[in-house]
């Protein structure tokens, strides 16, 4: 754990960023939109119309980030289901996940802290509330459906395009993603995805309505995502997984926390292809 921190602490602190600056973004717009006294909530009457323009701007902070050059050096997770799918996939070691879920955790909610200590009369201000995620009138378990329905097809969307030859753009596909998202599915969850980003809302607010749904659907939805799209990857090229891709930004760029760990026997087999092929020179 202390190695991993030494290695790549720089990292940690990207996605910790990434994820503060996704709430900021987060908590502006709302504001913004759904501030009753916002003169744009005042001329949009339109609630979807509303949720469209929150999604627009959430889908491009997300690209933004995804394609920064910060992003692209931690390769711009930002939610613990994501790095946890990355780790089930055995693409991120077991240390740098736990660093990277407790940076998301920590620079999210610092993200929406700011707003508390610098504007606590608006932030807090009914339809705004923090930006919190909560379950809407068709109940817990619809929330719970619906999250882990987006959180499943976002995390097999960025593994086929990332494995496709428009990888480059799997950034992109993702913002657009968020913007559906956001304008379609939100009035059922609160559209969130993501535990760092629901408890960035609940810790300042101290609103937890249903925060388990933000933990359990994602996680087991992008989980869920990643293990089936593996065997498939594995099934279709020969029993071979390791060439498998799951860059958001379409490569690997300079992340070193990025690795091909497993699976360990066909590791132990591309060594030893390797140790075969250096005895017949």
């Amino acid at each position: 754990m202390l190695a991993a921190l030494k290695d790549n602490w720089k990292n940690y602190l990207i996605e910790g960023w990434a994820l503060g600056m996704f709430m900021v973004s987060a908590c502006f717009f709302v504001l913004l939109l759904e501030h009753p006294r916002s003169p744009f909530h005042l001329e949009l009457p339109s609630a979807v119309f509303r949720r469209f323009l929150m999604g627009l701007a959430m889908g491009l902070t997300a690209v933004l980030l995804i394609y920064s050059s910060w992003g692209k050096r931690s390769g711009a997770h930002m939610n613990p289901a994501v790095t946890l799918a990355f780790w089930q996939m055995e693409r991120i070691s077991t240390a740098n996940a736990i660093w990277y879920i407790l940076a998301q955790f920590i620079g999210g909610a610092l993200g929406v802290f700011l707003f508390k200590w610098t504007v606590p009369q608006f932030i807090a201000e009914q339809g705004v509330q923090y930006a919190v995620t909560m379950p809407g009138p068709d109940g817990v378990g619809i929330a719970f459906f619906s999250e882990f329905i987006i959180s499943f097809v976002l995390l097999g969307t960025v593994l086929l395009m990332s494995n496709s030859k428009y990888a480059d753009y799997t950034g992109w596909v993702a913002g657009i993603l968020l913007v559906a998202y956001i304008t379609i599915e939100a009035p059922f969850s609160g559209m969130s995805m993501n535990p760092a980003r629901t408890v960035a809302s609940a810790l300042p607010s101290n609103i937890w309505t249903a925060w388990w749904v933000y933990f359990i659907a994602p996680i087991g939805g992008m989980m869920l995502a990643g293990f089936i799209y593996r065997r498939w990857y594995r099934w279709s090229h020969g029993g071979n997984c390791l060439t498998m891709k799951c860059h958001l930004s379409g490569k690997k760029h300079d992340c070193e926390t990025y690795e091909v760990l497993g699976p360990a026997e066909l590791l132990e087999q591309q060594a030893e292809t390797s140790r075969s092929g250096m005895g017949h020179i």
